[in-house]
C-alpha cells in the first residue's frame, strides 16, 4: 500500500509544457486531460486496494474482531464501574468492612473467653471432685490417700499465695481445703494418742501399732505417721507425745528423788517402756554412766517403736524433746557435779568424756544433728567446766565477801594503837599480833582490822583458784582434744 501511495504523484498527469510557468493558468483541454488522468488513476488505485483487501481478508477479520472485543469490554468495565460508584455512593464499603473486621474480633474474644470459662469449670469440677475423694478417703481409714491428695491440692489451689483478682469459687474451695485440713489434723491427732499413752498405775509407756478410733480399724501407726508426715503435721502430731515422755519419762528419770531405771518389752501388736524404781534411796549417778545409758536406752526405744527407725521422723521428734531434756540434764546433773576445789578438775575429765560418748550415741539414732553444732549443748557445757568453776566460785567468793563487809568490824582495836596499853607495854607483841601485815612494795608494817585481813586471804585464795583453773583447764582440753582425735 505505501508504494501505490507514493507512485501517485499529479503533476506527472500534466504535460511537460504546463509545468514551466506555475503561475499560467491550465487550458480546458489540459484540465479534461487531468480529468481523465486522474479517473484512470483512481480506477487502479481502487482495483490495486480491493485485491489487497481480498488478499488480507482473514487479517482485516481478525483485527475488526479484536476491535469488537475491545470494545464489548469496556462496556462491561463501564458498567462495572457504575456498579461501585452506585455502591459507593449508597453505602460506603470501607464502613461496611470496618464493621465486618470488628464483628469478627468481638467474636474471636467471646470464643476465648468461653474457652477459658469452660476450661475454668472443667478445674473447679475436678478439684470440687478431688475433695470429695478426699473426704470419702478420711471417712474410710485411707489416711495416706487423704493426705497425698491434700498435699497436691494445697498446690492446685495455691494456698498461701492468694490473689486478690481471681474466682470467687476458689476462695469457697480453699474453704473447703481448709475444713479437710482440719479434719485430717484432728483424726491422725487422736489415733496418735491412742497409739502411745502412759499408764500411771503401771507406770509405763505403751505403744499400739495397729489402732481404731470411731469404729474404724486396721489402721497402723506407720501409715498415721506418713500421713501426718505428707500432709506436714508431723511436728504438730508428735507434740503431745514429746510433751507426755519428758513430763512423765524424762523429768522423773533425771530428778530422782529415787533412782529409776528402763525396762523394754517388745511384741507383734506393742511396745511397753516400763520405768523401774530402784530400791537404793541413796544412789547417785557420779559420772553420769547410769544416767546416759538409761536416756539412750529410752531414745533407742523412740527410734525403734515410735519413729519406726526413719531418720526425719527421729530429728523431728529431737527437736521437740532435745532442747529441754538437755536443760533438764545440765540443771539436775552436769552444773551439781562441776568441782568446787580446783584440785578435781580433773576428775571432771571422766565426765566429759561420758558426755561425748552419750551424745555420739544420740546422734547415730538421728536423735539430734551430726552437723549441727547447737545440738551439743551438753558437751560445749562439760567442756566450759573451768568457766563453771570460776562462776561458782565467783558466787561463793562474792558471798563471803559481802558477808565480811556486813558483819565485821573494821576498825582497830584501841589497845593495838600507840596510846594502847599494849603497845606501851610491849612494843614486840604488838609487831608479832595477827593485826600486822607485811606491806607488799614497802619495807615497812601496818596495823589492820581483822576484817581486813580476813578480805585480803580471801583474795589471796581468789588468786590461787584462778593459778589452778588455769593449769587444770589446759591439762583437762588436751586430753579431751585427744579423745575426739582417737574417736
Amino acid at each position: 500500500m505505501e508504494s501505490l501511495f507514493d507512485a501517485i504523484n499529479v503533476r506527472e498527469l500534466l504535460s511537460a509544457q504546463d509545468l514551466s510557468d506555475p503561475t499560467s493558468p491550465l487550458s480546458a483541454p489540459d484540465l479534461r486531460l487531468l480529468i481523465q488522468r486522474l479517473e484512470s488513476q483512481s480506477l487502479q488505485i481502487r482495483s490495486q486496494v480491493q485485491s489487497y483487501l481480498v488478499s488480507h481478508h482473514d487479517d482485516f477479520a481478525r483485527l475488526f474482531s479484536l476491535c469488537n472485543d475491545a470494545v464489548s469490554q469496556t462496556h462491561e468495565v463501564s458498567d462495572d464501574v457504575a456498579a461501585i460508584l452506585r455502591l459507593l455512593s449508597d453505602r460506603p464499603i470501607d464502613a461496611e468492612v470496618r464493621e465486618v473486621v470488628s464483628e469478627m474480633k468481638a467474636k474471636k474474644e467471646e470464643l476465648k473467653v468461653k474457652k477459658e470459662l469452660l476450661g475454668l469449670v472443667g478445674t473447679v469440677v475436678a478439684l470440687n471432685h478431688r475433695l470429695e475423694s478426699v473426704k470419702e478417703a478420711l471417712r474410710s481409714g485411707r489416711f495416706k490417700f487423704a493426705a497425698q491428695g491434700l498435699k497436691e491440692l494445697k498446690v492446685a489451689l495455691r494456698i498461701g499465695d492468694e490473689e486478690d483478682k481471681e474466682p470467687l469459687v476458689y476462695g469457697l474451695l480453699r474453704k473447703e481445703w481448709s475444713q479437710c485440713f482440719e479434719e485430717i489434723q484432728e483424726v491422725l491427732v487422736k489415733y496418735m494418742e491412742k497409739a502411745v499413752r502412759f499408764d500411771g498405775d503401771l507406770n509405763q509407756v505403751e505403744v499400739k501399732y495397729h489402732l481404731e478410733v470411731d469404729n474404724v480399724n486396721g489402721i497402723q501407726l506407720q501409715t498415721v505417721l506418713e500421713a501426718m508426715d505428707v500432709v506436714g503435721i508431723l511436728e504438730y502430731g508428735l507434740a503431745k507425745v514429746a510433751d507426755m515422755m519428758i513430763k512423765y519419762v524424762i523429768t522423773p528419770f533425771v530428778n530422782h528423788g529415787r533412782p529409776v531405771s528402763f525396762l523394754e518389752e517388745l511384741h507383734q501388736e506393742s511396745a511397753v517402756l516400763k520405768i523401774v524404781s530402784s530400791p537404793d534411796v541413796k544412789f547417785e549417778y557420779l559420772d553420769g554412766e547410769f544416767l546416759y545409758s538409761g536416756i539412750v536406752l529410752f531414745i533407742k526405744f523412740i527410734y525403734r517403736t515410735i519413729c519406726l527407725q526413719k531418720s526425719s521422723w527421729m530429728r523431728c521428734f529431737g527437736r521437740l524433746t532435745w532442747p529441754r531434756i538437755s536443760e533438764l540434764i545440765i540443771s539436775s546433773f552436769l552444773s551439781k557435779v562441776v568441782p568446787t576445789d580446783a584440785s578435781k578438775l580433773p576428775d571432771f575429765q571422766k565426765i566429759i568424756i561420758r558426755t561425748f560418748e552419750f551424745e555420739a550415741a544420740l546422734k547415730e539414732f538421728m536423735y539430734i544433728s551430726s552437723s549441727d553444732d547447737n545440738d551439743n549443748r551438753l558437751s560445749n557445757f562439760a567442756e566450759n567446766v573451768e568457766v563453771h568453776f570460776a562462776l561458782k566460785k565467783k558466787t561463793e567468793i562474792l558471798a563471803k565477801a559481802r558477808n565480811l563487809l556486813l558483819e565485821c568490824d573494821f576498825s582497830i582495836p584501841q589497845e593495838y594503837t600507840r596510846d594502847g596499853s599494849i603497845w606501851k607495854n610491849d612494843e614486840t607483841s604488838v609487831q608479832s599480833s595477827s593485826h600486822v601485815v607485811d606491806l607488799l612494795f614497802l619495807s615497812e608494817r601496818c596495823l589492820v582490822s581483822k576484817a581486813a585481813k580476813q578480805l585480803m586471804g580471801l583474795i589471796h585464795q581468789t588468786l590461787q583458784y584462778t593459778r589452778a583453773i588455769l593449769q587444770n583447764g589446759e591439762e583437762i582440753t588436751q586430753d579431751v582434744t585427744l579423745y575426739k582425735v582417737g574417736a
